[in-house]
């Protein structure tokens, strides 16, 4: 049995995912998640506090997710080409759900510094994460901003042609 947390993270995650941040109420997630008010409050004072949780705890389970799928790859060069089909493997694990964070991102306004700096930790996180396997920056940066563009071009087309396209320039890059 799930813990009334855990409920109203999954339950977030469903409705962010279905219908977006602004349009998810915390009505509605009380309601779907079957807590009670007061349960939902012990834990977040708000929705934007939700949302700060609900991101890091994502942002746990996507790295966790992508170093498990890289595990048996021993060199930098063949984790950086195999962290593509990783984009594959969660398109068709989560339906072109796209990013968590971009998705986010694109529905508060600029200025929600609580939610941005969440967002923006968990991207450099990502870059740091090529930087760390290339140790060249300028490569690195154009693997990542591939990487970010294919999570984007896979959701919008709802296909991993693109995908498989920067997989390939990639691995003429290194």
């Amino acid at each position: 049995m799930k813990s009334p947390k855990e409920r109203i993270i999954e339950t977030t995650f469903q409705l962010f995912a279905r219908q977006g941040y602004n349009s998810t109420g915390i009505n509605q997630i009380i309601s779907e998640a079957e807590v009670a008010r007061a349960s939902f409050y012990q834990y977040f004072k708000s929705k934007e506090d939700l949302c700060v949780e609900f991101l890091n705890v994502r942002h746990e389970y996507w790295f966790g997710e992508l170093n498990n799928f890289l595990a048996k790859e021993k060199n930098p060069k063949s984790k950086i080409i195999k962290a593509f089909d990783f984009l594959v493997y969660m398109n068709e694990k989560e339906n072109f759900r796209g990013c968590s964070f971009l998705n986010i991102l694109s529905e508060i306004p600029m200025d929600n510094i609580k939610i941005l700096s969440v967002i923006q930790s968990h991207k450099v996180d990502l870059r740091n994460f090529f930087l760390e396997l290339m140790n060249d920056d300028i490569l690195s940066d154009h693997i990542y901003m591939l990487f970010e563009s294919s999570i984007i071009e896979s959701q919008l087309f709802r296909s991993n042609e693109l995908i498989e396209k920067s997989k390939k320039i990639v691995t003429n890059l290194i």
